[in-house]
């Protein structure tokens, strides 16, 4: 492993880790464990404690869209490895040390077990389970404030495959979302950029009031991710009526 030396006529900058191919390893390891030294936001993220990049891509939602509020009920489904719960106990004063602030909750749920974090209640669930949404509201207490998913589906390696796997995933957070939203509620989750979730971005139409698509900084230029964050949620009685007709 080597590092570019800064060019002293145009003042110093940070250096640039280089990364040796090794015996073993792939190219592609090797531009990916570059490109990993060589991130800002990974940097920053193992100066300021976060457990991942993806923890800047809450906080600039949230600096954007302001649904991190203090005494907000949180649940972040597929909160490993924890970051966007590291976020939220910070924004919506879970903790409790602004004595001048109400006091927020925040819950994760994910299928493997994940490192304690101060500040939220961290549960393994599978949050497809048919009684999923009334341990949330048992352990939140009612219901919440913000749903927030940064879950994306196995890569198959297949483009297309991949960009529908995420679709229904995030279709059924959706679902969870109307199950345990109190009205003006907001619902955050990354997609893929694609086109098939177009029927998706007409659900979250009818049933919130603003509805924005957003890549934010953090995310990486070469990534098809993007953010959508639906805020003022209608209630639960238009979604249950939607339910029905399609039961119908």
């Amino acid at each position: 492993m080597t590092t570019d030396k800064p060019n002293s006529g145009r003042g110093q900058r940070e250096l640039r880790v280089r990364v040796k191919t090794a015996k073993g390893r792939k190219l592609s390891s090797t531009r990916w464990l570059e490109r990993q030294l060589n991130d800002p936001y990974v940097v920053n993220a193992k100066k300021e404690g976060y457990r991942g990049r993806a923890a800047y891509k809450i906080l600039e939602l949230d600096d954007k869209y302001g649904f991190l509020k203090a005494g907000a009920r949180v649940v972040d489904l597929g909160c490993a490895p924890g970051g966007w719960c590291q976020v939220a106990v910070a924004r919506v004063n879970a903790l409790g040390d602004r004595k001048n602030k109400p006091q927020g909750t925040v819950l994760g749920v994910d299928l493997q077990e994940v490192e304690p974090i101060a500040g939220a209640e961290i549960h393994v669930l599978d949050f497809l389970a048919e009684d999923a949404d009334a341990q949330v509201k048992g352990w939140l207490g009612g219901g919440a404030d913000v749903v927030m998913s940064d879950m994306a589906a196995a890569a198959s390696g297949h483009k297309g495959t991949d960009h529908l796997r995420i679709i229904a995933l995030v279709d059924a957070a959706l679902d969870f979302a109307f199950d345990v939203l109190e009205p003006g509620g907001t619902f955050v989750a990354k997609v893929l950029a694609g086109g098939a979730e177009i029927g998706m971005q007409t659900r979250l139409k009818k049933h919130f009031t603003k509805v924005a698509n957003v890549k934010p900084p953090a995310s990486r230029a070469d990534s098809s991710e993007k953010f959508v964050v639906a805020m003022g949620f209608r209630g639960r009685d238009l979604a249950a009526g939607d339910l029905a007709a399609e039961v119908d």
